[in-house]
Order: structure tokens, then sequence, then C-alpha cells
């Protein structure tokens, strides 16, 4: 180990070299002694913190661990990202267009149809004429006509009210709108030409055609007149028809008396039909057109002519108006049937052309509800009555 020598004392003669080297020794021993102390001092401390750190991380994992015990979702959650992290830039991946070539489309010609006005007493945009025509007359306290007893039971008290309209497209007259541009075509007339109206009218080629023998053709034009065709037949570059007649939608004026027109009465037939525009708004805003038998030879206004196979003054003439009587009970009916039954009560029903007693007029159109139409057939003729309009004309 060396000598143990105070600093303090003078060193022997002789041995200041020896005395150097075991003191460097011992103290080179001491100093390893008291390193390998810390050194196992330190990793005795290190080891007792991480043992601490150790026990405590396994305490909070298994805190966590039971709360998720009762938390637990369903799905896994997403990871989220170190909250120190570098974010990784994304070069965005340019998207080259692909040019759409636009397919052509070749129109197609439409066929006119019937365009739902704005309103029942409208039609291509006009006034389905003046406020105070006869066809838009609130009949609803008129007086009863002298004569409607015997006309009423001649016509038939028993019988029934019938759609002659329905979803058969074979059914009811059919109408078209056109635009005031339409262009017009020649018209030649194969029968009454001298009661006609001359063309050309605004009748497309196309246009729908009634079926059965009548084969009238109806246009509402947007220049506010309606051309109406009686026993229309297509030509190579228009119409042939046994008579034909133009009315202004603007005026009240009637045709010369005498005169017929497309119908057998001399009246206009559209402003007379059912029309599925005006039950959708859920009211009708003028008389219906209506057939009977037999009528006598006279006629009352608005009508101008007569078809008649009798002077029996018992018998009603064309252009009489009936009126469903303001007892006749209409809690029962509903949709399109009650919406008629309203009119009958306020604007009546006109006399028009010879045909099956008690038979109503109405578009053709094949979303017609034939049940619903079919309620009318419950109406017996004596509910109705015959208004006062004027005297029979011979």
């Amino acid at each position: 180990m060396g000598h143990k020598v105070s600093i303090t004392d003078p060193a022997p003669q002789g041995a200041t070299v020896a005395f150097v080297r075991d003191d460097l020794l011992m103290h080179g021993r001491i100093w390893t002694v008291l390193f390998s102390v810390v050194i196992l001092t330190t990793a005795s401390a290190s080891a007792a913190h991480v043992n601490s750190m150790q026990d405590a991380a396994y305490k909070v994992k298994k805190k966590h661990t039971a709360v998720k015990r009762h938390t637990a979702v369903k799905h896994k959650p997403t990871p989220k990202a170190p909250k120190h992290a570098t974010p990784v830039p994304i070069t965005p991946v340019p998207i080259t267009p692909v040019p759409v070539t636009p397919v052509p489309v070749t129109p197609v010609p439409a066929t006119p149809t019937p365009i739902v006005s704005t309103g029942s007493a409208t039609i291509a945009g006009c006034p389905l004429f003046p406020a105070d025509n006869p066809w838009r007359r609130n009949v609803s306290a008129d007086p009863i006509a002298p004569q409607s007893g015997s006309w009423i039971t001649n016509i038939g008290t028993s019988g029934h009210l019938h759609p002659d309209f329905g979803s058969d497209p074979s059914y009811g007259i059919p109408y078209v709108v056109v635009p005031a541009s339409q262009t017009k075509v020649p018209i030649t007339f194969t029968d009454y030409g001298d009661e006609s109206d001359p063309g050309p009218y605004p009748v497309p080629l196309n246009a729908p055609k009634e079926a059965g023998g009548d084969a009238h053709v109806l246009v509402a034009s947007g220049d506010c007149h309606l051309y109406e065709l009686y026993g229309a037949q297509r030509t190579s570059d228009g119409w042939a028809a046994a008579s034909g007649a133009v009315f202004d939608l603007q005026s009240n004026a009637l045709r010369p008396d005498g005169w017929t027109s497309a119908d057998a009465a001399g009246l206009p037939i559209l402003p007379g039909l059912v029309r599925p525009d005006e039950i959708a708004a859920g009211h009708i805003d003028h008389a219906l057109r209506f057939t009977v038998s037999r009528t006598q030879r006279g006629y009352i206004h608005p009508a101008t002519h007569q078809a008649g196979s009798t002077t029996d003054s018992n018998v009603i003439p064309m252009g009489a108006r009936l009126r469903l009587k303001a007892s006749f009970d209409t809690s029962s009916y509903h949709g399109a049937a009650l919406i008629i039954l309203k009119t009958l009560k306020t604007y009546g029903m006109i006399v028009a052309d010879n045909g099956s007693n008690w038979y109503i007029s109405g578009a053709t159109y094949t979303g017609w509800n034939d049940d619903d139409l079919n309620q009318l057939k419950n109406v017996a003729g004596g509910n109705f009555e015959v208004v006062s309009s004027g005297p029979v004309l011979h």
C-alpha cells in the first residue's frame, strides 16, 4: 500500500522516487475505488428510478384499461399524428380533364296537345269570351222557363246524366292549342259552305280528330280565335270539312240567325267541354254542352240554328239552358263529379246537338277517372229545370 506520510515531514534521503511511485499508486487505487462507488451508486439510483417509472406507467395503464372497459367504442379510433410530427409535404397529382363530346339531339316535332291554362275561363292565353258572354252567365238565380216541366218530361225525368267522355281515347272531343303564329292551311267545305267561315284556318296537319261520325277538329289559337270543323278529313295540303266556324274569343257576336257551325245549334263546341285543367283547378266557370235525342224546329240565343224533327212546342229547342236544382243534395259526391254538379247548379248546360239524352260533353283525355265520372249516372233528369233565357226563334 506504500507509506502513510505526512506532507509536512521531510522525505528520507534517497526515498524520493519510491515515495512518489507508491503515493501515486495509492491515490490511483483510491480514485478507482471512489469512481467505482460513484458508478455503482448512480446505476443503483437509475435502476430504482426506472423501476419507479415502470410502476407508475403500469398503474396508469391499468387505470386507463379499466376506463376503456366502460367506455369502449365499437370502432377503433383513427390514430392521431404525433403532436410534434414533422408534416410530410403532399405533392398534388395533376388531373388531366377528359373532354366530353356533346351528343347531338335531334329535335322531335311535338304533337299538339291541350295546354293547361291558368284558369277555367281562359284558353290559349285568352279569355273564354268576355265575362258577360252567355256561356259565362251565372244562372243560379234566373227564373224558370214556363215550358220547363214539359221539356224536361219530353227528355225523360227517369233518364240519368251520362259523361260522354272518359279515359278511353275514343270518347270525348279532342282539341289542340296553337300559337298565334301557327301556319294557316286551306279549308275545303263539302256540305255547308254557304254557312261556314272561309279558310284558311291555323289547323295543324296532325291535329287530333274526334272518333266517330262527327269527326270534329277544334283549334284554340293564341290569336284569340276558335277554329272548329265538322266532318273533317285531311287533304294533301290542308283539310276538307262539311262545315266550319270561326269565333272571336274577345267578342259576344253570334253567328247569323239560321247559320250552323261545327255544331248543330250554331254554337262553339270547345267552350262547353269539361276540360281536365278545369277539374284540376277545382272549378268550371262556364256552361256545359249536352245532347238530347229530339229537338223542335227552333232555337234560343245564343244558338242560331235548328236541327229539329218536329214543330211540337213541348219538345225542347236548340240553345235551351238547363240548371241542376239548388235542392239537389251533392254531399255524397266527390272529385270531378262534384265539380261538374256544382257547375250545373251555377252555369247550367245548353242543348247543342241531337244525340243521346242527358249526355254531357268533355275533352278527350286518357287521365280521366272513370269511377269518379260515373257518379254522374246517379243523377236523374227530374232533378233539372229549364231557365228562362229568351224566346224560341223559328
